[in-house]
């Protein structure tokens, strides 16, 4: 038997496609951060166990979840995912045997303004996502937390759709947002201040990687623009990092952080 978890605030532009790609699964828990939109009664429509939860950060939310599974396999998914035929084909004939591995990394396919993104890095795109519950645990990062087995992991059939940023204006918003928390992962093991050519060479060998090393621009103007938002992203984590020190070093307060960098703090600690 399957449990299949996933965590939500205000995502009803995402949810209905993906619990309907998952609606045979023997359980369906929602950890929902008291969305203020229809998500919560999509869910129920689905028959998926709502649970709302304030928000405490990606990891925490998604341990939380993780906590009140019922069964020994689960599926971890984002609202922006869904499974293919393929992978769900894959899930059952692992459910009906005992099988030699512990957890199962799942090949993850993005969509990008409407098409997939099969350069740049972005694809293939292999995450730990399907898993027995006793010998899992979380990797807590602030931002772009994980899954660590402990035991066999193998590789699954089929892929995860995972339909991100819509539109220029969600990728902004988003990274603004990553970044953030990002910065928190990078100053707690970081071993020297930040510099000024680190403004310079990273984002600019992240674009190079992207566009060329891995030939983005086989993806069109859409290729470039992952590359070269990547690269301001990781511009944006520099700069961040930058304010934070120089406030540190000049005594003042640090610039404000919201509850979930200061909850991330406390756990990371």
């Amino acid at each position: 038997m399957l449990s299949v978890i996933v965590i939500t605030e205000n995502e009803e532009r995402n949810i209905e496609r993906c619990l309907d790609s998952v609606r045979w699964a023997s359980e369906i828990i929602v950890v929902d951060a008291f969305s203020r939109d229809r998500t919560v009664e999509i869910c129920t429509r689905f028959g998926a166990k709502v649970i709302q939860h304030a928000w405490c950060g990606y990891a925490a939310q998604k341990q939380f979840a993780l906590d009140h599974a019922a069964n020994e396999w689960v599926l971890s998914l984002d609202a922006d995912e869904e499974i293919t035929v393929e992978l769900r084909d894959f899930i059952e004939k692992i459910l009906s045997a005992s099988g030699a591995y512990d957890g199962y990394e799942i090949n993850r396919q993005s969509f990008f303004l409407g098409s997939r993104a099969r350069y740049g890095g972005w694809f293939p795109d292999y995450q730990l996502r399907l898993f027995r519950r006793e010998k899992t645990k979380i990797i807590r990062r602030s931002v772009h937390e994980g899954f660590s087995v402990e035991g066999r992991v193998g590789r699954a059939e089929g892929v995860v759709n995972h339909y991100t940023y819509h539109s220029i204006q969600h990728y902004l918003h988003k990274m603004n947002e990553y970044t953030s928390l990002e910065v928190l992962n990078k100053l707690l093991r970081k071993k020297r201040r930040v510099l000024w050519l680190d403004f310079i060479t990273h984002p600019f060998s992240v674009f190079v990687r992207m566009f060329i090393l891995l030939r983005g621009y086989h993806d069109g103007f859409r290729g470039f623009l992952l590359a070269f938002y990547s690269s301001l992203y990781n511009l944006l984590i520099y700069a961040k990092c930058w304010e934070y020190q120089s406030a540190q070093s000049r005594g003042v307060a640090l610039p404000p952080v919201t509850n979930e960098e200061l909850h991330v703090l406390q756990g990371l600690r």
